[in-house]
């Protein structure tokens, strides 16, 4: 999960379209040579899980901040013994034949069009939660993934977790009876990021390839470092962002694919008088005829939900309320409750193991030496899945209509606004490559 404190540098360096495609990853290869492009919190967790994978190097660091940069690679040596390659920019990684997997820690507006130029530079992905910034760019990198056989795992852990998995195959086998409700919380005490001026840019970050797609603005520290995921430029607000776990959760434990017939999100940005864009209380509604998707964020003061326990100032997981009872999940493990009396009939403690990450990086390894999609446990399809519905969300809210949408995940109806928002402008040469 994300560490607030600890994304002080950020995002990768990336650059323009199509690399030739060669295949360098295989099962033969003793070693997968990964790079790790976004060297800020996040990043910092993917050099320790990928330290810890078996058959995983760390060849490669990538940030457009030199001083993330010589961290990062100073951080890779002390935990491998290894000093690994230095880049700025992200086609020269993508050049480097020595390099089989890109591991992508970069803020959101970076995620789809860092995973496409990967694929098409014959490298497999991993990249973080929410898989894409937009919805129109998850439907091109599960096109990119396919087109180019590339293996892309996206970051939702949950789904290599013992306990989760557990979980959902007893709400399958009717654990609660039918299921007509799941509700994803993300009660994330966020304090106010207050009101800072624009600045000049620090020695050594390159701000143009860190805004890359996003449009030219001054350089201010409250949309640089883990505050940008609270600017509509560069991030989704936290129910695309610790959200993102909790709405992927909430889909797979309802059992349902693609995107629900109609959406409706309200919330506001409450209490606080700062910079932030994004709402800090925020309610959506995903309505798929014969049950319901609910999810919540609060950042302010509150309390805890259903059966799920507070954790400090936090409460975060999932709840799923069928005909004979209900579930609470999270990450401490799950109870099933059943009747007018709330009996609990099972207790599920999570079992000690090792980082989640390194356990959700080792179902990609394998399947990067496999070739096999199947093998994954969040495959780009999915992880786009559940990334729509965190932006479908997004839509509702900023544009304050409900949604109606096809068979197809298209939204009808003549909104103008919300088809505006299915997508975004992109900034000179940092775009999704216009054909695959």
């Amino acid at each position: 999960m994300d560490k607030p404190g600890r994304r002080g540098f950020l995002q990768a360096a990336l650059g323009t379209t199509l690399f030739g495609a060669v295949s360098t990853a295989s099962a033969a290869n003793d070693r997968v040579n990964v790079a790790i492009a976004g060297l800020g919190g996040r990043g910092v967790d993917h050099m320790d899980a990928w330290a810890a994978v078996p058959g995983a190097r760390i060849a490669a660091v990538c940030d457009v901040y030199q001083q993330a940069r010589e961290a990062g690679a100073a951080y890779v040596e002390k935990a491998t013994g290894r000093r690994p390659k230095i880049y700025s920019d992200l086609r020269h990684v993508l050049a480097d034949k020595d390099i089989d997997v890109v591991s992508l820690a970069t803020p959101n507006h970076w995620h789809a069009i860092g995973a496409i130029w990967a694929c098409q530079a014959g490298k497999d992905v991993y990249v973080e939660k929410p898989a894409s910034h937009t919805i129109a760019e998850g439907r091109r990198m599960v096109e990119a993934a396919r087109k180019y056989k590339r293996i892309v795992q996206v970051g939702t852990q949950s789904r290599s977790i013992p306990h989760y998995r557990e979980a959902v195959e007893l709400l399958k086998t009717g654990a609660v009876g039918k299921v007509y409700l799941a509700k994803g919380i993300c009660y994330k005490r966020r304090p106010s990021i207050g009101h800072t001026p624009d600045s000049a840019i620090p020695a050594g970050l390159d701000w143009d390839m860190f805004l890359g797609p996003a449009p030219l603005r001054a350089f201010n520290e409250n949309r640089f470092h883990y505050n940008w995921h609270w600017f509509w430029d560069t991030g989704n607000g936290d129910i695309g962002n610790q959200g993102a776990h909790e709405m992927d959760i909430a889909r797979w434990g309802l059992n349902r694919e693609g995107t629900p017939p109609a959406v409706i999100s309200t919330g506001g940005k409450f209490v606080y008088d700062d910079d932030q864009e994004t709402p800090n209380t925020q309610l959506a509604t995903f309505h798929y005829g014969d049950a319901q998707l609910m999810f919540e964020v609060r950042g302010l003061i509150t309390g805890a939900d259903g059966g799920l326990d507070p954790h400090g100032v936090n409460s975060i997981g999932n709840l799923f309320y069928g005909s004979d009872g209900y579930m609470a999940l999270d990450g401490d493990g799950f109870r099933i409750f059943h009747g007018d009396k709330r009996e609990l009939v099972k207790h599920r403690k999570a079992e000690d193991q090792k980082d989640a990450t390194a356990v959700h990086m080792e179902n990609f390894l394998s399947a990067v030496r496999s070739r096999r999609v199947s093998d994954l446990t969040a495959d780009v399809e999915g992880g786009a899945a559940s990334a729509a519905l965190c932006h479908l969300a997004n839509i509702s809210y900023r544009t304050a209509k409900s949604l109606t949408l096809d068979g197809a995940g298209n939204i009808t109806g003549g909104n103008d606004e919300a088809q505006r928002l299915f997508t975004r402008a992109y900034r000179g040469e940092w775009r999704l490559p216009e054909a695959l």
